[in-house]
């Protein structure tokens, strides 16, 4: 099972809203994967718990060395499809 990390400024309203959008596509197309919220301020400790990451705010995520999208597209609805596919290709790899 993939483990997903959503990391926004806080941890509780946007990166939860993006979470349980990914939560729920993830389930509606059966794959293997978990999502969580995670505060920004506590990403670089846990980093390595998780597969992939997904960026609401911008940070250092390239030095990361994990495989990252952008959750503003969950937010906004603009460039979902795409973004999907792609947190998709990463989920199935």
């Amino acid at each position: 099972m993939k483990k997903i990390f959503v990391a926004c400024g806080s941890g509780v309203a946007t990166s939860q809203t993006v979470a349980s959008k990914i939560g729920n596509m993830i389930e509606d197309e059966g794959l293997d994967a978990s999502v969580e919220a995670v505060d920004i301020k506590s990403l670089e400790s846990i980093i390595d718990q998780c597969d992939i990451y997904v960026s609401i705010v911008s940070s250092d995520a390239e030095s990361y060395g994990k495989p990252t999208v952008s959750g503003i597209p969950f937010l906004t609805g603009v460039g979902m499809d795409e973004t999907w596919e792609q947190l998709k290709s990463y989920i199935e790899a």
